[in-house]
């Protein structure tokens, strides 16, 4: 697993958030800075446990998505979770500070989940089941995706 991308989840990733201009416009896709906080909130709590969802993915393809979703291949623009729909959900937090301070315990309560039974594993619904370091991996690249919505590219060694 890479040491990098647990530290950059547990150390830059909300510092990045905090830095980034509620106004800023996307590059592309339906969703401004706040949706995209609370989405990223939403798959944190998939991560974590809280969220259960069954895997929509068929099993023959599940092996070809895992080896996508473990490798330094970028997400592309406007993919579309097979999960979500088409709009964006209506926001849950009045602000994005609020939001930042509920992705933040959601990210604690992950890294608590795995540390107190370290063979833990969750259930994304098109990669599968995930054990920590995969779950690792995936919001890495996950959150990566939509910094980069965002014009946001720290600099994060693979």
């Amino acid at each position: 697993m890479s040491l990098e991308k647990e530290n950059f989840l547990r150390t830059r990733f909300i510092a990045c958030l905090q830095q980034l201009d509620p106004n800023t416009p996307p590059q592309w896709g339906k969703m401004n800075v706040h949706l995209m906080i609370e989405h990223l909130t939403d798959v944190l709590m998939v991560a974590n446990g809280k969220i259960k969802m069954h895997i929509v993915t068929p099993a023959e393809k599940l092996p070809q998505y895992k080896a996508f979703m473990m490798s330094d291949k970028p997400f592309k623009e406007n993919t579309k979770s097979p999960v979500l729909p088409e709009e964006p959900l209506p926001l849950r937090k009045q602000t994005v500070q609020a939001a930042i301070v509920k992705l933040k315990e959601e990210l604690i309560y992950f890294f608590n989940a795995f540390e107190s039974n370290p063979q833990f594993k969750t259930t994304h619904p098109v990669f599968g089941d995930l054990d920590f370091t995969e779950n690792i991996q995936l919001l890495h690249k996950h959150i990566l995706h939509h910094l980069k919505q965002f014009g946001v590219t720290p600099l994060v060694a693979g």
